[in-house]
């Protein structure tokens, strides 16, 4: 009895120091957050709109101190605001200025843009990106423009221009070239390969740290991304197949396509957000995949397709 009763003590002497030490380690995590917040380079207006952001973009609680740490209100996303201020200044000339007969499929004012890609002027090599200028009708431009402002706008904030406009642009030339080798000889127009790219890395982002992050938001962002693919995709699905006339079908591989270039770029260029690009060795191995795609793409365009 002697003994147990000496044990005692001691156990609940231990259990205060176990205690104690928990609560010192607590203090010091609140002040280097306390600090993290006073050397925040973010002006105080903006400081719950990053938080907000970190919760959304960020999978945890580590990504998320390390953003607010470096949060800053400049440079603004001006990337996706200069897009999509292009994307809707070209929608808006081709739909006002220039004869039409509905604004809600493509129709020949744009079929002779010189932005659109089309089989037979494949020679024109800029138009493999510019077809992201234009858009076939109203819902086709909205569906794009909204997506890429409400996601792209908030992958801006947190990853800075530079990279979103890697994955976005990225997402382009790999929807004009895969739908130039498995839909040669539709024309394409329209964003959705740059925005089907944030999607994707988007997404992959998510998948990948599923498990770390609050239940609520995992299923408001899958419920989001899904709404978004199902109704862009059916639209595009519709123009390529239901459509009769040949001159207003238009391809929809540059959603697959894009898809695929966020799913790898996106991926690296977003889950790196506090690191250098150029010393990632996963962005390089991305980089030198994307050419050797690009070159196959290139050389079955000059040598291969059905549309010489």
């Amino acid at each position: 009895m002697a003994e147990s009763f000496e044990l005692r003590p001691a156990d609940d002497h231990d259990n205060m120091d176990r205690e104690a030490e928990e609560q010192e380690e607590l203090n010091i995590e609140e002040g280097r957050r306390t600090n993290e917040e006073d050397n925040s380079n973010c002006c105080p207006t903006c400081q719950s709109m990053h938080e907000f952001l970190a919760e959304w973009m960020l999978p945890d609680k580590e990504s998320h101190g390390k953003y607010l740490e470096r949060a800053n209100c400049l440079p603004p996303p001006i990337f996706i605001i200069i897009i999509s201020i292009v994307e809707l200044g070209v929608f808006t000339y081709y739909a006002i200025w220039k004869p039409q007969k509905q604004w809600i499929t493509l129709d020949n004012g744009v079929w002779n843009s010189p932005f659109i890609y089309r089989p037979d002027l494949r020679q024109e090599a800029w138009r493999f990106v510019s077809y992201m200028l234009v858009h076939a009708g109203v819902q086709h431009i909205l569906n794009n423009v909204v997506v890429q402002l409400v996601l792209g706008l908030a992958l801006e904030l947190v990853h800075k221009g530079h990279r979103v406009a890697i994955v976005y642009l990225s997402g382009v030339i790999a929807g004009s070239l895969g739908s130039s080798i498995f839909d040669p000889e539709v024309a394409l127009v329209g964003a959705s390969g740059g925005v089907y790219a944030l999607i994707g890395g988007y997404f992959t982002n998510v998948l990948v740290n599923f498990d770390q992050m609050k239940p609520l938001f995992r299923a408001i962002r899958i419920a989001f991304i899904s709404v978004m693919v199902i109704s862009d995709v059916s639209l595009a699905i519709y123009r390529r197949y239901i459509i009769k006339d040949l001159a207003e079908r238009v391809s929809f591989v540059a959603h697959i396509a894009g898809g695929l270039a966020g799913l790898s770029m996106g991926y690296v260029v977003f889950s790196s957000f506090d690191k250098e690009l150029l010393k990632d060795p996963r962005f390089w191995m991305c980089i030198v995949v994307y050419i050797a795609c690009a070159l196959v793409a290139v050389a079955y365009n000059l040598w291969l397709s059905p549309a010489n």
